[in-house]
């Protein structure tokens, strides 16, 4: 069993309430996102990456036991959340959620790209957001909720991913995040990328915000340990995902 790491608890006591009140059953319960190949990668049965590597780092400050909990996509990861079944998890700090999630500092940011035909006029984010434009995006996901809140003109079509969407349905754009949109794009010649970002993707470590605030302050803290002793980017690097 790991010990409280002093720098991010000030006491063992102060570990054991932080632990108690984040792990009610005794057992760190995270909530794993496999549905984006940057945080996390591999299979539910053995789960690998960034967030996989925070979990464990977590557990073993608290002296705790870890369960990891593999979903599909950050809706299923947030639902987990909610409903109590996880007691942690790795999702993007959006306002729509926070009414049910409190967020540690970001540990990694992630950028949002259009995907769009090769043939495509569309050659900037602006020229994206124009009346009939229709956007193919992942349901749940922080594009999803971020595009549904920010567009003027164009509407966003949910499904599986937003590449597929957008190939299935011979949509004017895609949304996604650059690495697997890049990766898309590769494998795919009639495809091309919009370079410019249309948003910044701040992935944090959340629990529920009926949590002490100490809990929150230990993950918070925590999160800002590990990204300047360089664990998160040794992490990254591990796992293929770093830039």
């Amino acid at each position: 069993m790991g010990t409280a790491n002093k720098d991010t608890m000030t006491s063992d006591g102060a570990a054991v309430e932080v632990s108690r009140d984040l792990a009610p059953t005794g057992r760190l319960r995270a909530s794993i996102n496999l549905g984006n190949p940057v945080l996390a990668q591999g299979t539910a049965g053995s789960p690998g990456g960034v967030t996989v590597d925070i979990a464990r780092e977590l557990a073993r400050r608290l002296g705790l036991e870890l369960d990891l909990l593999c979903f599909d996509a950050a809706r299923k990861s947030v639902d987990a959340l909610a409903s109590g079944q996880a007691d942690i998890g790795f999702v993007a700090i959006e306002p729509a959620r926070a009414a049910q999630l409190a967020f540690s500092a970001p540990y990694l940011l992630i950028e949002g790209v259009f995907v769009v035909p090769q043939d495509s006029p569309l050659q900037s984010v602006a020229d994206v957001d124009q009346p009939g434009v229709r956007i193919g995006v992942k349901q749940g996901s922080a594009y999803d909720l971020f595009l549904g809140r920010t567009l003027q003109h164009a509407e966003v079509v949910p499904g599986a991913e937003g590449v597929d969407v957008l190939r299935e349905l011979g949509l004017a754009a895609g949304a996604g995040i650059r690495q697997p949109a890049g990766a898309f794009v590769r494998d795919n010649p009639g495809f091309r990328l919009i370079d410019e970002r249309f948003m910044e993707i701040r992935q944090a470590v959340a629990t529920t915000r009926d949590r002490h605030p100490d809990s929150v302050h230990f993950l918070d803290q925590a999160v800002h340990e590990l990204t300047a002793t360089g664990f998160i980017a040794e992490s990254l690097r591990r796992s293929g995902a770093g830039s």
